[in-house]
């Protein structure tokens, strides 16, 4: 029987994911770059400044500065898009790729923890 996730055991697993992050060797993300993140690295591409901005309803600035620092810390890169000059593509990174496997790590170890009641009641 499948599980089912109630809103609460999501947050719970969100929680226990964003406090693996802070807890690890390294800086944290604000919400916006870690939105940023996991577009460029869930998604397929390529992604721009202009499609990021349009998929997370911001500013091409507020693009431009997650970007600004995910560059900074290794987890993103810009290059210039060969088929229009005046575009930027983001590409993902080895570090980046080693930061998506840690998330995938805590996700997997939140999951593991306590169920959720109803999931506990469903399986009774």
């Amino acid at each position: 029987m499948p599980s089912i996730m109630t809103p609460e055991r999501l947050l719970e697993i969100l929680r226990d994911t964003i406090v693996g992050t802070v807890r690890r060797d390294g800086p944290d993300l604000s919400a916006r770059q870690f939105g940023v993140f996991l577009i460029a690295y869930l998604e397929d591409g390529p992604h721009t400044v202009r499609g990021l901005a349009a998929r997370l309803e911001v500013s091409k600035p507020a693009i431009t500065r997650s970007l600004d620092r995910l560059a900074e810390l290794g987890l993103a890169k810009r290059a210039p898009d060969p088929r229009d000059r005046r575009s930027v593509l983001v590409t993902r990174t080895r570090r980046g790729n080693d930061y998506l496997n840690d998330l995938r790590g805590y996700i997997a170890t939140a999951l593991k923890g306590k169920p959720d009641r109803a999931e506990t009641a469903a399986a009774a």
